[in-house]
């Protein structure tokens, strides 16, 4: 309703305010999945989810498929990115900020078990790696160190990020065909991701304490 009013107001028809939003919508989505590929602080499961539940509320076609390509391809990117960065880190002799980055993220017992999971099944574990919260960079540094091209990498990765793009566009649209709001669908979205991310380290703690 508002949209619609502001299109009346200043002659502009729904479809170029939605096109316009569009415009803006799927680069920022973009930079902020690439950003948070390089930066693992930045929820970007949360981004598709909540890009979802918005692609889910428009009539425009392909919205959903626009939202996959641009989350799985930034996500491809910036792992990519990132991995060369490693790589980069690993033949220097002072290492680099990105690497010590990505070795501060892999506490020794997560890594243990990603060197153990990669040797014993190879580029499959990097597939469920996208998909386990706090499971990618272990993986990555497993990975690096042990000496995997970047191709070889980046061919394992390709699978892992279209998996990872498509399960939280699921959650996305599970969220946004519960009501008839986007802004509700984004709230259960998200909240669902923060439950996925939060919950493996919860119940870590819970054994260790027992």
């Amino acid at each position: 309703m508002v949209a619609a009013a502001a299109a009346g107001s200043t002659g502009a028809t729904p479809s170029s305010v939605a096109s316009a939003q569009q415009a803006i919508g799927y680069p920022t989505l973009f930079l902020l999945v690439l950003i948070g590929a390089l930066v693992p602080v930045v929820p970007t499961g949360a981004l598709v989810s909540s890009a979802a539940v918005v692609a889910f509320h428009q009539t425009a076609p392909l919205t959903l498929a626009l939202v996959f390509v641009t989350a799985s391809l930034a996500a491809f990117l910036g792992d990519a990115a990132l991995y060369w960065l490693g790589r980069r880190g690993l033949r220097s002799k002072n290492g680099s900020r990105w690497l010590e980055a990505i070795r501060s993220r892999a506490p020794e017992e997560r890594l243990e078990q990603a060197q153990s999971k990669l040797a014993e099944h190879g580029v499959a574990v990097l597939v469920l790696s996208r998909l386990v919260p706090a499971g990618r960079i272990p993986v990555m540094l497993a990975c690096l160190l042990a000496e995997w091209p970047l191709g070889r990498f980046a061919r394992g990765n390709a699978p892992a990020c279209l998996a990872w793009a498509a399960t939280y566009q699921v959650i996305g649209i599970l969220g946004g065909s519960l009501f008839p709001e986007p802004w509700e669908g984004v709230v259960v979205a998200v909240a669902l991701t923060v439950v996925i991310s939060v919950a493996p380290g919860v119940w870590r703690r819970v054994r260790s304490a027992g």
